[in-house]
Formats: C-alpha cells, structure tokens, sequence
C-alpha cells in the first residue's frame, strides 16, 4: 500500500517537472481561481438571508419573542434599538403561525375580551373600572391606527368621578392621545376633524374641546371649530399662505424634477395673498334695445282736439311744436289769424319697460396679488456649471412663466408683460454641497456585482480549461509518435526452446505426479505392446 502511494506521488512529481514554466503558473492560476469560485458559491447558496419577523415591537416583546426562537433553536437578529427583530426568510411564514397560536408577541395591554376570558364573581367596583378603562383606552387605539398616516397610537383618558347623589351635575372626561406619525405625512383638516369625533363618539361625555392629540415631534393638531373663518385671524392667513406656496412649490418640484432629476433641483415659492372679501350690492337699469337706447312699448296712448270759429282763444303752445318727455308729446295746429279758425291739439303717450338687474356679489378672498420662485439647479457635471445647456435654462423659464401667468390674479386689470414675469422668476445654476445622503436599503437579493464577477471567473476558467486540453493533446501527440516507433526485439539467450520430447516428458512427469493410476495403466499398455 505504501509503495502505491509513493509510486502515486512520484507519477504526480514526475509530470509536474515535465511541465514548462508557464503551464506551471497557468495551473496554479486555475487551481486558485476554482477554489475561490468555489468558495464564493458555497458562501452566496448557503448565506442566510434575514428578513423581519415583527417591527415596532416594545423592549419586552422583543425579549419574549427571542426567548421564544431560541427554544425552537431558530437564529435571530435584533436591530432598530430592539424595536425589530429578524429571521430567515424561509422560516418567517410559519413563525408568524406558530408565535400566534401560542399568543406571541403578548402586548401586554387590555381589550374587551379580556372580560369574555376572565369574567368571575370576585371582582370589585374598583378593579373592574381600573379595567373597563383600560380596555377602552386599547380598543380606541386600535381604532386610531386603522387612520392612514398613523403608525402607531397612545391613548390616555379620564374619566371624572360619579357623583353620590342623583342631583349632581355630571362631569366632563378628557383624553391625551400621541400618535406616531409616518414620516412627511400631512393631515387634512377632514381627517383631525375625524379624529376628534372618533374620540369624543367613543368615550361617555367627551367634548372635542377636552380632547388634546399631538404626534411624536409635539405637533399639535387643533381643531378648526369656525367653519366660516375667512383668514380673520393672522394665524390663519398664514396658514393659508404657507398651503398656496406649498402647492405651487409641489408643482414646480414635480415638474422640474421629471425634467432634471428630483435630487437636481431645488424649489422656493414666495407669494403675496389678498385677505380681502367685499360685498356688492348693485341695481342696475338697462335699455333693452342698447343700439337706440330703448324699452319695450308696453302701452300707448294719443289723444286729439279740434276747434274752430271766430273769436275763439288761441289754443296754448306754440303751433308746429312737439315736447316729448319719455314718450309722450302734444301737437298745436293753427288755422288762421286773429284769434279766428281752426284749432287741433294732438297728444300721445308711450310706456316702455327696461331691465332691471339686481346684484349681489361677493367676492372670495385669498387672491394671488404677487407671486415669485426661486429655482436652484445642479449642472449635470456639478463641477462645471456650463454643462447645462442654455436651451434648458430657457425651458425652465418658459415654465416658471406660464405658472405665474395662470396663478396671478387678473381681476385688478394689470396685464403683467415678459419682462414683468422675468423680474419674478430667479433660476440660478449652481452645484449642491448639501446634498443628503440616503441610508443604503437592506436587499436581500444578491447585488448586481456578484454576477459580473461569477462570469469574469467562469470566462476565465473556460480559457483556462480549453488551453490546458491544447496542451494536453500536444503531449498526447508526442507520446503517439513516441509508441509508433517499435522496439528492436533482442532474443534472450537465456531462454530454452522447448522440442516435442522436453514437451511429452514434462507432460509424462506431471501426469505422474498428479494422476499416478492412470499413469500406471499408461506404463502397462506400453509394455503389452512391446
């Protein structure tokens, strides 16, 4: 056994030093290449890849659920400040399973079927209070957190002391509440109006003005009783203000950020609000007909006089004339002189109806009086701010002019020209040294990179392989050549030939010795015939 393996080794030796200098490192090269391959599979298959079990867990139930994996002998990984706590994302399923049906993670707080669960005799006034509250706390957070934007939520309520006597009047409750916001989450005024009901329908004589909510970063959401409020109050307008420059600010930023990258681009909105509300009361009066600057004829009337003889008083008026006023006149006619002849007075009457406009406009606040943005872009090279092209910069103008056209009131009559505009807009080109980097995400996939190397290695493991065999048949060649060249064969001179008598004498000796009856018989037979 021994001497097989030495003769193994010096077979490897032997091949080995019949090697050139380059087919030596080109082996050794492919030798280190595979195992590191090799290596790096095993090490990418059999890497566990974590993935959270839960998240925004308390301290506690961190700790039992831990406590829990390690007698099912599952690893686990805790982060966040123990807040998350992970497993393999192969196991995460059926953990989630199992920690149920065996209550994890056990939140510690109360809700109303703790009282189906533990409903007894032996409980007092006092506990069962203490608990009625407690459950009603759990379940009104429950009901909060199902509100898009709340991640989580605190409820504290006081409840005030019965009174002895039927007489006494009933006291107000109140309640705290802290919720845990999602980041960049604003709340509309509909939804901490919901709020606010929700609590106050929730808990016996609660009123919305005992109800205080603020979030982790104590932001107060206050509720807006006046719904008539116009921007009285400075506070108010403010408020108003900051929304309209926020929206238009949210439109620029999501237009320029499409067009140059939203991490290229930064967006400040000033604007100047007409808190203004009038009230207008008009009657007007207005021809139908505005080209002769008349009614309707709605009636008529004419009334005619004749006279005649001698003597007779002059009729009044001047004859041939007309007086007209608003559609009614009179006629003199003179026949002869002298107070003698004939008279005829001639009188008609025209109503006309007009339209008559009754008005009452009022006129909303929160008009557009001014409006400016300020652009700050980064040149696609930030080193260079010629990078970007002039044609951009005018694009980006073009844009910033037609909001503050469309956005700027017009009930004043002032035409706003281009240069007007241009005086409102400011886009200033220059590199961003602020710039916030984001926390890497946690992928569980393996990176792009791990591909680009595993073919690099295969490339050259293939090149590797297909040189080798080059060379391997190249020796192979050789070693044919080296068998087709026959040996001369040298007789030994030591060798007996055997003849036909040596033959039958060694064929006689062994039948002797090993079947010696039928070499017995062979010996008579011989002997009878001679």
């Amino acid at each position: 056994m021994n001497e097989n393996i030495k003769q193994f080794f010096n077979r490897i030796k032997d091949y080995w030093k019949s090697r050139t200098k380059k087919q030596k490192i080109t082996g050794i090269s492919a030798f280190i290449i595979i195992l590191l391959l090799i290596l790096g599979i095993t090490y990418f298959t059999t890497r566990t890849t974590m993935v959270p079990l839960y998240s925004n867990l308390e301290p506690t139930e961190t700790g039992s659920i831990k406590q829990s994996l390690d007698s099912k002998g599952i690893k686990s990984v805790i982060s966040d400040n123990g807040k998350t706590i992970s497993v393999p994302k192969q196991d995460v399923d059926n953990l989630k399973v199992e920690l149920a049906s065996e209550g994890i993670p056990k939140t510690g707080s109360i809700d109303y079927s703790f009282f189906s669960q533990n409903a007894s005799f032996g409980m007092t006034d006092n506990e069962f209070n203490v608990i009625k509250l407690d459950a009603m706390q759990t379940e009104l957070s429950n009901l909060i957190k199902q509100v898009d934007g709340v991640e989580n939520a605190k409820v504290m309520i006081n409840m005030p002391d019965k009174g002895i006597f039927v007489n006494d009047p009933n006291q107000q409750a109140s309640a705290s509440i802290v919720l845990t916001t999602k980041p960049g989450y604003e709340f509309t005024d509909k939804q901490i109006t919901s709020l606010y009901n929700l609590v106050s329908k929730s808990v016996p004589n609660l009123p919305t003005d005992n109800i205080v909510i603020m979030n982790q970063n104590f932001e107060y959401f206050d509720l807006n009783n006046d719904k008539n409020s116009t921007g009285s109050t400075f506070a108010e307008q403010m408020d108003i203000k900051h929304q309209i420059e926020r929206d238009i600010q949210r439109q620029v930023q999501t237009m320029l950020g499409t067009l140059m990258g939203y991490n290229k681009v930064v967006t400040s909105v000033t604007a100047d609000i007409d808190f203004t509300q009038e009230n207008t009361d008009e009657h007007l009066v207005q021809p139908v007909d505005k080209q002769n600057m008349k009614g309707i004829a709605v009636s008529a009337q004419k009334i005619t006089e004749t006279y005649s003889g001698n003597g007779a008083a002059a009729a009044g008026g001047v004859p041939g004339t007309n007086s007209s006023d608003t559609g009614s006149g009179t006629t003199y006619v003179q026949n002869g002189s002298n107070g003698n002849g004939d008279y005829e007075k001639i009188q008609e009457t025209m109503n006309y109806e007009v339209n008559k406009i009754h008005n009452q406009i009022v006129q909303s606040p929160y008009k557009i009086r001014d409006l400016g943005i300020q652009v700050m872009v980064e040149p696609p090279n930030p080193k260079n701010p010629s990078s970007l092209p002039q044609s951009r910069i005018n694009d980006i103008n073009k844009i910033l002019s037609t909001i503050i056209s469309t956005s700027i009131d017009k009930s004043s009559g002032t035409n706003l020209s281009n240069q007007a505009i241009q005086n409102k807009i400011a886009v200033s080109v220059q590199p961003f040294n602020g710039n916030t980097t984001s926390a890497p995400v946690n992928q569980s996939k393996i990176p792009w990179w791990v591909y680009v190397i595993g073919g690099i290695l295969l490339l050259i493991i293939g090149l590797l392989i297909f040189f080798m065999l080059r060379v391997r048949r190249k020796d192979v060649e050789e070693e044919d050549d080296f068998v087709k060249t026959e040996p001369i064969q040298i007789a030994d001179v030591n060798e007996e030939h055997e003849t036909e008598t040596t033959l039958r004498k060694k064929q006689l000796e062994k039948m002797a010795k090993d079947k010696p009856d039928e070499f017995a018989k062979l010996l008579r037979t011989w002997l009878s015939e001679e």
